[in-house]
């Protein structure tokens, strides 16, 4: 199912950071979100208040070392301020994933709908059953390594038309 808003996109948009510290959910969510470079129209203590209100009701590790951390409702309301940030881990955090495997990587959603939000949601769950994206991960790709791995596999969704 080729998607309207391309994950790419919106990881250039959100950013790439590393070293985010934190021994639980709750530190790693707090120090990633207020290290975060957002634009104004995003007030950053109301975003991180949304998203551990979120993942109180239900952690968001999806396995093989990620979780999708997210707001339950939209928090920016203009198209173009949607992003998601990449956070890598200084050190891995057991976040009750199913596969019980311990979380390195949070990919942040910010969406303004749920149609952008399930698409996204979607894609990075997608990305994370290929061997090749998970070890991609694991070796902590630049901005540009990971943006561009992801190009390709949506220019391949979008001629295969699917997901």
């Amino acid at each position: 199912m080729p998607s309207a808003v391309s994950l790419a996109e919106l990881v250039e948009r959100g950013g790439v950071y590393y070293n985010v510290g934190g021994a639980t959910p709750q530190d790693a969510l707090k120090e990633g979100v207020r290290g975060l470079v957002l634009p104004k129209e995003i007030d950053a203590e109301q975003l991180l208040t949304a998203v551990l209100e979120r993942e109180a009701l239900m952690p968001t590790a999806i396995g093989h070392g990620v979780a999708i951390p997210h707001p339950r409702s939209p928090i920016v309301s203009d198209a173009r301020l949607q992003r998601v940030a990449v956070l890598f881990l200084k050190t891995p955090i057991s976040y009750n994933a199913l596969d019980r495997r311990p979380v390195s990587v949070l990919f942040l959603i910010l969406s303004a709908d749920a149609r952008t939000h399930l698409s996204v949601l979607s894609a990075i769950s997608h990305l994370c059953q290929r061997r090749d994206f998970q070890d991609l991960l694991a070796a902590r790709p630049s901005r540009e390594e990971l943006t561009s791995f992801i190009s390709r596999l949506e220019a391949s969704w979008e001629t295969a038309g699917e997901r």
